[in-house]
């Protein structure tokens, strides 16, 4: 939804004002003052309202957080029984 609204601004920009336009949305101050932003609306919508979507949001998270740590032993492990069903060993 960000990417569209970005690209919506951008859409209608001369390639060589596109640096001008862009730099000033990279200093910290901006991304500070827009993850402030983001974080307001978010206590707005979900945690003013008493709203269980903040659990969700946590338990989604902390899956996804673990299935990223476990990987890539999965992926070692996978390499590893493919290795011997090849009829290599080690």
């Amino acid at each position: 939804m960000a990417l569209r609204a970005f690209y919506n601004e951008i859409k209608g920009l001369k390639v060589r004002d596109l640096p001008a336009y862009v730099k000033p949305k990279l200093s910290w101050e901006y991304i500070k003052n827009s993850t402030d932003k983001a974080v307001d609306r978010y206590i707005e919508k979900y945690i003013d309202t008493s709203s269980i979507q903040p659990l969700y949001h946590v338990i989604i998270g902390g899956m996804v957080i673990s299935y990223l740590v476990a990987l890539p032993h999965e992926r070692r492990h996978l390499e590893h029984q493919q290795q011997q069903a090849s009829g290599g060993h080690h």
